[in-house]
């Protein structure tokens, strides 16, 4: 007898990851508290803009948009050499915008796209919102709706010849990167 094998780990579940911006301290708390200086950052109508050093082997500088209206993240990593990809957009799915004065929260919601130009969007993370809801940290009605904004997403930007940027123009999102 032949049984399904999977060929992932199974994934542990975990509440959603919490992080905090807040503008004029020019500061950002990560997912595990951690308090980390941002080099700029501001808000727009629309959404919130940060840049950061970041101490990491494959990259040293990030770029993100938090769009509360699409409840999307979008960020580009500036690699270092010898560790080019060619992901040029990772977009978060999940519940971003201001809480008080000028702080922002970001919520992530497990699911990503890793967007490359001139191919298909990759869907990323649908084992991790799974194991979060089997284990009760999102109910179905949220879980469902993280799926349907995460597919959106998917097929917005392969309707736009898999250019994120021209996906979310016509979305009334003009984006500005370094």
């Amino acid at each position: 007898m032949q049984r399904f094998r999977s060929a992932t780990p199974a994934v542990a579940p975990h509440r959603p990851r919490l992080e905090y911006f807040n503008v004029p301290e020019l500061s950002w708390t990560d997912h595990r508290g951690f308090l980390h200086s941002v080099e700029h950052m501001h808000a727009e109508r629309w959404g919130l803009y940060v840049e950061r050093i970041v101490d990491n082997p494959r990259f040293h500088y990030i770029e993100s948009w938090l769009l509360p209206d699409l409840s999307l993240r979008v960020t580009v990593y500036h690699l270092r050499p010898g560790h080019d990809r060619k992901q040029t957009y990772y977009l978060d799915i999940g519940e971003y915008g201001p809480v008080e004065g000028k702080k922002w929260r970001a919520e992530s919601h497990y699911l990503h796209v890793v967007a490359r130009p001139g191919q298909v969007p990759e869907l990323l993370g649908i084992d991790e919102l799974l194991a979060a809801h089997a284990a009760g940290y999102f109910d179905t009605a949220l879980t469902h709706r993280a799926i349907e904004r995460a597919a959106a997403v998917v097929d917005g930007i392969a309707g736009c010849g898999h250019d994120v940027d021209r996906w979310l123009t016509a979305r009334g999102y003009t984006l500005n990167w370094l």
